[in-house]
């Protein structure tokens, strides 16, 4: 089960770039690909590998990196025990579940100063944060982070490497799908939603074909997860926040609520219990920033945030939990966009993986892939660079862009959780979305500095939007 990974271009250029002079960590949550991957590349790119998985490994072998003294002996008794013969800058040894002994880790800085060999390290990165308190952690270390596969990856896992090419090149030229084309491509990408980017999730699909077996299978990684969460939170705290995130975004709610969730949690405990579940990569974390300009570690929020899966399959799975299996009538409806759910919070989970590029209609602009804050010369750059690419002027190029009215008005409210956590509130918001379709969209949220809830929405004419304001305006207020 070895899937074609965008990181291998990583690898490769680690090992050109450094030819030796550091090991390669690969960070990540776990069951994403990271031991297959290391293992793959070693048998592509090298002579001969020497894999240690420490979490099976004998005690002799642990017992080798108490001392390293002799690397000439340690090397030989490697090699005579794992049965592989390793030759000098042509051999890479990989440490797989390198949290399961700590002084190999911390001997990268000896075997990579001896350079007779590659370094590829692999491991949990919760457990790789929580194992290196008692060691020196080396310097000689280039670290790679790696995560689910994302939708590209997935296609290609299901041989199709034409679709995304195909998507882009339309993208740039501004060419319409077409409405038939359009709701294949759409099906396609709720099918990756709903299986995800765990590579055993996508293997299990591939064989089966089946929802409920792929289901399966990512019951067992989530539970794997909460067991981690249990080691590094006895209290349960973790993971109660970790089962909570479903419910938090279904609420359409701007911020995630720990009070619902743990009533009895403040302050610095709480922050704690966030960085244990952000630090596991299988959650992200979305902090608050009421200026972003200036840089998020300047103004972030670490009070306020929402919370997402890193793998969007793993994400529908949570959010039916409750039930015993997820059946294929689920999926199905799901895939085909028929359950009466509110499928926002699925798509919402599944764009915050892979954002690039934000904006709003100030022109403000954030270019993601080069840096955290708006910067209106680089946006400049980017929109003349673009300008150069096609031939075109920027009034051709902006032509195809249609601008719908949107109307946007404040309610001032005495608090406002109470008010955009209203049931009829609620109800209200979904009705018009529901009647908006793809025609339009309503957004409700908090102010960030009054006592305020703002009402938005944008519609085919003016008078709709106005309609829509209004009518859940008065909901408010009642």
């Amino acid at each position: 089960m070895a899937f074609k990974r965008k990181i291998y271009s990583k690898m490769l250029e680690w090992k050109h770039q450094h030819d030796g002079s550091t090991a390669l960590l690969i960070q990540g949550a776990r069951r994403i690909g990271k031991s297959t991957i290391a293992e793959e590349f070693a048998k592509n790119e090298y002579d001969s590998y020497l894999l240690i998985d420490f979490s099976v490994a004998p005690d002799e072998v642990h017992r080798l990196f108490h001392d390293l003294s002799d690397l000439n002996y340690i090397f030989v008794r490697l090699q005579l025990i794992y049965h592989v013969t390793l030759t000098e800058r042509k051999s890479v040894v990989i440490f797989d579940e390198v949290q399961k002994e700590p002084l190999a880790r911390q001997a990268i800085k000896h075997l990579v100063k001896d350079r007779r060999y590659d370094y590829i390290e692999t491991g949990s990165l919760i457990s790789v944060h929580k194992s290196t308190a008692d060691i020196v952690i080396p310097s000689e270390e280039t670290r790679v982070d790696m995560f689910p596969m994302d939708y590209e990856e997935f296609r290609w896992a299901l041989g199709d490497t034409a679709s995304v090419p195909l998507l882009r090149q339309l993208y740039d030229s501004k060419t319409p799908l077409g409405d038939a084309v359009h709701r294949r491509m759409m099906r396609d990408f709720r099918m990756y939603m709903l299986v995800g980017g765990i590579p055993h999730a996508v293997d299990s699909y591939i064989k089966t074909n089946n929802f409920g077996a792929v289901d399966i299978v990512k019951r067992e990684i989530l539970d794997l997860y909460e067991e981690d969460f249990w080691k590094l939170d006895k209290d349960g705290r973790a993971t109660a926040m970790f089962d909570a995130i479903p419910s938090q975004l279904g609420k359409n709610t701007s911020l995630y609520k720990p009070s619902e969730v743990l009533p009895d949690v403040r302050g610095g405990r709480l922050g704690e219990i966030v960085r244990t579940l952000e630090a596991s990569m299988a959650v992200n974390v979305a902090y608050h920033s009421n200026d972003p300009n200036v840089g998020l570690a300047l103004t972030k929020d670490s009070n306020r945030y929402k919370m997402y899966l890193a793998d969007t399959g793993l994400f529908v799975t949570l959010a039916f939990k409750d039930k015993a299996f997820t059946d294929n009538i689920i999926y199905e409806k799901l895939l085909n966009d028929k359950l009466n759910t509110n499928m926002g919070y699925v798509y919402e989970n599944m764009v915050q993986t892979g954002n690039r590029l934000g904006g709003e209609q100030s022109g403000h602009t954030i270019f993601l892939k080069y840096e955290t804050t708006g910067d209106g010369i680089l946006t400049s750059l980017k929109l003349m660079e673009v300008m150069l690419a096609k031939e075109k002027p920027m009034s051709e190029l902006a032509a195809p862009v249609v601008f719908y009215p949107q109307v946007l008005k404040n309610v001032r409210v005495k608090s406002k959780p109470a008010a955009q956590n209203d049931p009829d509130v609620q109800a209200a918001v979904k009705a018009v979305a529901d009647e908006l379709g793809d025609t339009g969209r309503i957004l409700v949220r908090e102010s960030g500095t009054e006592p305020v809830i703002r009402v938005m929405v944008e519609a085919e004419t003016h008078e709709a939007c106005e309609k829509y304001v209004d009518g859940v305006i008065e909901v408010i207020k009642s």
